[in-house]
């Protein structure tokens, strides 16, 4: 297949390129700058550059090719709500690109704010729903599109999607620490992350776009529980650093955006999707990536 994917020089997207490109497939990534564009063709994908307020080349990346792959995604943490309307413009024009077509439209989301009290199945629906609601209502609008005659399919990513070059959530809990002098976790600790290797994510992300039925959630989770103490002590044992309680209050002073999550709980199954695909996990588990200097870089 020929594969539009957005987001494709990021974290989870440089490697879901890699995955599509060692897999047979073509790929045609979204590049929004020089520096990026020159990367992409480096892997040998082709390049259309554009960003995410410009959906007319979304809908051009999507009319050109066989299936899309959505991982594009803003982080203006000062506008929420911005963000929102740009993820809506863009998922918007990929659908009217894909309708009626059949292709198979793969898009992102995360595990937070979808149930409260356990982790979370991909039987449980995203309750944003509307252009007011997170991330637009993204993802019920392409599961909807099914309708359409779109094989829609939702994969939702555990907040940490870890490994060497990961410039998400752990390393900003790192980063935090060198600048505190201390590795802390919230509290108790007892807040619970899900996790999954950023080589296990591409790959699920594969399976799903080349096999998933239309209106499938899968979840990319390899690890369902870790404590937010347990990271915090592999992350002061791999820095050499103290370990310690952060008061709740003193949370954002402390670890900035990121202490926002890492007080909370955000964990999900994926016996679903493991049965459905035959997915299986076989990246290095979180605290072993930390361990072994994944995080100890500047």
């Amino acid at each position: 297949m020929r594969v539009f994917v957005t987001g494709s020089t990021g974290w989870i997207g440089s490697a879901t390129v890699q995955e599509l490109l060692h897999s047979g497939h073509e790929v045609l990534g979204l590049a929004r700058s020089d520096a990026s564009a020159a990367t992409l063709a480096a892997t040998g994908a082709q390049v259309l550059r554009g960003d995410l307020d410009d959906p007319a080349a979304f809908h051009a990346g999507a009319s050109s090719s066989d299936a899309v792959v959505h991982l594009a995604n803003k982080h203006d943490w000062a506008d929420p709500a911005g963000n929102d309307r740009v993820q809506l413009r863009a998922v918007e024009a990929i659908l009217d690109a894909l309708d009626g077509s059949a292709k198979p439209f793969v898009i992102a989301n995360g595990l937070s704010d979808i149930v409260e009290g356990r982790p979370v199945t991909e039987a449980d629906a995203s309750p944003a729903i509307g252009p007011e609601s997170d991330r637009g209502g993204t993802e019920n609008l392409a599961l909807d599109a099914v309708t359409r005659g779109i094989r829609s399919i939702a994969i939702r990513f555990a907040p940490s999607v870890h490994g060497h070059g990961d410039w998400g959530f752990v390393r900003w809990l790192a980063d935090a620490a060198r600048v505190q002098g201390v590795s802390g976790y919230i509290g108790d600790g007892t807040s619970e992350w899900s996790a999954v290797h950023v080589s296990d994510t591409a790959r699920l992300i594969r399976l799903g776009l080349e096999g998933a039925p239309g209106g499938t959630r899968l979840h990319a989770v390899a690890e369902q529980t870790i404590t937010t103490k347990a990271i915090a002590e592999a992350l002061g044992e791999a820095l050499g650093l103290p370990v310690t309680s952060i008061d709740p209050a003193d949370a954002g002073a402390h670890f900035g955006v990121v202490g926002h999550f890492f007080g909370r709980t955000m964990t999900g199954s994926s016996a679903r999707t493991r049965e459905l695909l035959g997915w299986e996990p076989t990246g290095p588990t979180l605290i072993e990536d930390i361990l072994g200097g994944a995080y100890a870089g500047d």
